[in-house]
């Protein structure tokens, strides 16, 4: 058996189970964790002595079995070799004066970034050629990273950090890190989080602004190693005899004292569930994830060990213990259904029954996200995106031009019974809907887009396909909601919150939660602001969130429960009023008898508001007529009961229209009944004059009345007609009133006729 004599510099996987490692004995050595055995790869002569290395990426989407062919290792001497894995050296180029103190291929494979003690940050072909001499400075570059995009490359530069885009002249951001020198940093793809480490003993965790998210107590030692893990839910920080897990917010699940000294390079397996450290005595530290947690309703499933998982049920302390046949990678506890995905296989089990899982081979390599809805879930891996129902059927695989799965997480994809959207990652500002059953884009096909960078999606659960809503935070920390059904009209997004960090739908109903500032808010029915905007206020359920403490995030809104994990990861328990539940389950099977008497028990302004908004979005203005009564919202009751008096069901429907705010949706109902004046006589109450007028010309009736109107709204203000179209059409003409009132009374008779005479021939049989 092979081991290290000198430090350990750098280690990397190639599979879940082999690992390399370098050391300055001058030996590479690969581990195979299966077998336990050793075996040195490659001597390399003794002038060499290694200080990085990484393998090439593989190329994405393609099957587990491929395995990384080669790597690049940089060196005291300095230069950096390329070298198959067999340990052949295939290329060594000079590419810095002194130790290349660290190199890194980018995402695609197609360049590589080397830095040094000389402070130069270079960028290489895959081959070895010198493509560009990205930036020089005084200081030593111990570390350096590529952005998710590839595009831009972050570095050390003494107790500063830098971006640097590779576009020439392109703004670089620059910020003091830390306040020793910064020794490792690591840029998350899929999170977009950055984390550094340095010798004034802390680590700390930025966004890709260089806004401060976390920062550590200082350590007894220098941080000499940070890395991410594949997902970007978990990072691992190695210091002096000291290993840490800790959460992507920057809390720590675990600390370890191994006796390795320190810790000089982490590496995370490519399914992200073991580390292996690099050791300053020689040794190379390996380390499992376990002891995760997933919890639903009166259920708790921990993993116990790499294949174990326990199960305990609280309300009757009965325990279930899960065995696998390969280790646990990712698992999912929602609606009633555990799903857990192996290295090779899929499990899904059902709360009801523990001891029969559905299995199914996985179609591609490590599962990166689960997410359930009521009906199905959705396993993301490396190249695609797969539904699949509770029963193990393949539903479908939705697809769009430069889909990357291996950066979408758990905020970028939502899923619901009958919809999947999907953040873009080249263009931000744009989301893709696809329908779940056949993965086809939704609709016409197109796709949402937003005029800011959206930062988060959540898809209500319930509810008809034509009502489904999408609710998303932008870079603004803007919360909107928006219809995910547009067949041709643009669709509105209507902002519900401002400074909105963190967000979540019930799972049984269409009510939203989430974080405003310094605000617990809950929007009781989100619906209210296409039915109703004025009431929206009088709808929400707020409380006082300060004792979150800052960057607090909504894990889960199940039942009447809300789920948040602090910042130093913690998880509090809030209970909300369970009526608003109850009454939206009234609504939706149109029991609204049960859901007025339901308010006039409770008592609450909310639910009266919530009463009102579903009463007339559903049309049922006479539920709508005592709910606004109820609030205090006479004008608006007046106008209801107006509604009523009308003669045909025609102006009815279009005045509730009105009454929503959908202007033009009323008129076309007018028109497409024929009831042309009272889609004139609509614009002219809300001095639409110009679209008022064009409908009278286009329909060759009721211009004196327009012009009769607009003449007297002038008067009115003692202001004289300017528009160019009405004094052409002005011109002439002698305004009678008599004569135009006797015209809107006939309009009015006609309407009422055509009323009465559908509905007996609707009594009789007969087709109206």
């Amino acid at each position: 058996m092979v081991t290290h004599q000198e430090l350990v510099s750098c280690v990397g996987w190639t599979t879940a189970e082999e690992l390399y490692s370098c050391s300055d004995d001058h030996q590479i050595v690969k581990w195979n964790l299966l077998t336990s055995e050793t075996t040195q790869i490659v001597k390399l002569p003794d002038d060499i002595y290694p200080i990085d290395f990484h393998w090439f990426p593989k190329s994405l989407g393609v099957k587990k079995q491929t395995q990384a062919e080669s790597f690049v290792l940089t060196s005291s001497d300095g230069k950096f070799h390329l070298i198959s894995k067999l340990g052949r050296v295939e290329k060594s180029i000079e590419a810095h004066c002194g130790a290349v103190l660290a190199g890194r291929w980018n995402y695609e494979g197609t360049a590589l970034v080397t830095v040094g003690e000389d402070g130069q940050i270079k960028i290489w072909s895959k081959t070895g050629m010198l493509r560009s001499t990205l930036a020089q400075q005084g200081t030593p570059v111990y570390s350096v990273a590529w952005g998710p995009d590839s595009e831009k490359v972050l570095y050390t530069a003494g107790k500063q950090l830098i971006i640097k885009p590779l576009q020439p002249n392109a703004k670089v951001l620059q910020w003091k890190a830390h306040d020793g020198i910064i020794l490792k940093v690591d840029w998350n793809s899929v999170n977009d989080l950055i984390l550094s480490a340095g010798e004034d003993c802390k680590y700390k965790v930025w966004d890709s602004y260089g806004r401060p998210l976390y920062n550590s107590q200082p350590h007894e030692h220098p941080i000499t190693s940070v890395a991410w893990a594949p997902d970007g839910e978990l990072f691992a920080v190695g210091s002096f005899h000291t290993l840490r897990l800790c959460d992507k917010t920057g809390w720590s699940y675990a600390l370890e004292k191994p006796n390795t000294g320190s810790i000089f390079n982490i590496a995370w397996s490519i399914d992200g569930t073991q580390i292996a450290g690099a050791c300053g005595n020689g040794h190379v530290v390996f380390a499992h994830v376990v002891e995760q947690h997933w919890e639903w309703k009166n259920f708790q499933v921990t993993l116990t060990k790499r294949r174990a998982m326990q199960v305990r049920n609280v309300l009757n302390d009965a325990v279930d213990l899960l065995e696998f046949r390969d280790r646990v990678i990712k698992a999912s506890l929602n609606y009633a259904h555990l799903v857990v995905s192996t290295s090779l296989q899929c499990y899904v089990f059902s709360t009801k029954n523990w001891n029969t899982p559905i299995i199914f081979d996985l179609k591609e390599g490590t599962v990166s996200l689960i997410l359930q809805a009521e009906r199905h879930f959705l396993l993301v891996d490396g190249s695609s995106i797969y539904l699949y129902s509770y029963e193990g059927r393949f539903i479908s695989s939705p697809k769009f031009p430069g889909m990357r799965t291996d950066i979408l997480n758990a905020q970028t994809v939502s899923l619901s019974n009958d919809t999947i959207a999907i953040r873009d990652k080249a263009d931000e500002k744009i989301i893709f809907l696809f329908e779940a059953s056949t993965g086809k884009p939704l609709g016409d096909g197109k796709f949402l887009s937003h005029k800011n960078e959206i930062l988060e999606i959540a898809l209500d659960q319930k509810g008809l396909t034509n009502d489904r809503k999408i609710a998303f935070i932008d870079k603004n920390r803007d919360l909107c909601i928006t219809s995910v059904k547009r067949f041709g009209k643009e669709e509105q997004i209507i902002k519900l919150g401002t400074m909105v960090h963190t967000l979540a739908w019930n799972d049984t109903c269409n009510i939203l939660c989430g974080l405003q500032d310094t605000r617990f808010i809950v929007w009781y029915y989100p619906n209210t602001v296409y039915v109703d905007r004025d009431i929206l206020p009088k709808t929400l359920y707020e409380r006082d969130a300060s004792e979150f403490s800052k960057n607090p995030h909504i894990v889960s809104f199940v039942g009447n429960q809300v789920t948040i994990r602090r910042a130093d990861g913690s998880l509090v328990h809030i209970s909300i009023s369970p009526y608003p539940a109850i009454l939206h389950e009234y609504v939706s099977s149109s029991k609204w008898e049960d859901a007025v008497r339901l308010c006039r028990f409770v008592k609450e302004q909310t639910m009266w508001a919530c009463l009102a908004a579903m009463a007339v979005a559903n049309r049922d203005m006479t539920t709508a007529e005592i709910a606004y009564a109820a609030i205090g919202e006479i004008d608006k009751v007046q106008y209801i009961n107006s509604i009523k008096s009308l003669p045909s069901k025609e102006s009815k429907m279009a005045h509730i229209l009105l009454f929503s705010g959908n202007i033009q949706e009323a008129e076309i109902v007018l028109l497409q009944a024929g009831l042309v004046y009272q889609a004139i006589q609509i614009n002219i109450n809300l001095y639409n004059w110009e679209r008022a007028l064009e409908l009278a010309v286009k329909y060759k009736t009721h211009v004196d009345t327009v012009l009769a109107y607009r003449q007297k709204f002038l008067e009115t203000f003692g202001k004289q007609e300017t528009n160019k179209r009405y004094l052409h059409y002005a011109e002439g003409l002698q305004i009678d009133w008599e004569k135009i009132k006797a015209k809107i009374e006939m309009e009015i008779t006609k309407e009422r006729e055509q009323s009465s005479s559908s509905q007996s021939s609707k009594s009789m049989g007969l087709k109206p």
